[in-house]
């Protein structure tokens, strides 16, 4: 069976094929997720961003113009549905109730690990400012370039990259401090 390209499963869905949307949903669910989970340092506030995501991408699904690829245009709208989530909620919440994040490891002490480190990044990530959270998200998880990152973000490729280091150096920081 062959899989469908993106675009293909676009203009289906553009034309009511609900298979084909709910291919487009299952295909970056999990990319979406692990955005606003990182981006909101919280489960159930990463469960309704990314629902305000979807329902942003299918209420605009029409408007993608095929200018880049579906996967910078989807993490565009998910960064500005970020902006807005943080504009309705106190963005100094306590990540004292995360919850563990779900693994896809082999064994328990691996998953165990894996959920230790995977809470502190987002923890860690909580104290960097909004505009190197994006960049950092954007880089390392999104996989973008620093010219994608600029375009979706409207800033230069020099800002994006100046983000992303002093980010780094907070992280690291705050990781340190932790096991020190």
């Amino acid at each position: 069976m062959f899989t469908k390209t993106d675009d293909e499963l676009i203009a289906q869905a553009i034309k009511g094929d609900k298979r084909a949307w709910l291919k487009l949903i299952k295909r970056y669910e999990s990319a979406m997720y692990n955005y606003a989970l990182r981006m909101t340092g919280n489960p159930d506030d990463g469960k309704d961003l990314m629902q305000e995501i979807f329902i942003s991408v299918y209420r605009n699904l029409s408007t993608f113009r095929n200018e880049g690829s579906f996967k910078a245009w989807i993490f565009r709208i998910a960064h500005f549905r970020c902006i807005e989530f943080y504009r309705r909620k106190k963005p100094n919440q306590s990540l004292d109730d995360c919850e563990e994040l779900e693994s896809h490891s082999s064994g328990p002490e691996q998953s165990f690990a894996s959920n230790q480190s995977n809470n502190r990044l987002v923890e860690a990530m909580q104290t960097l400012p909004m505009n190197q959270k994006a960049v950092v998200e954007l880089k390392f998880f999104g996989q973008f370039t620093f010219d994608e990152i600029a375009e979706q973000l409207a800033i230069s490729s020099n800002t994006a990259k100046s983000r992303l280091y002093s980010a780094l150096n907070s992280l690291k920081v705050v990781m340190e401090e932790e096991h020190a």
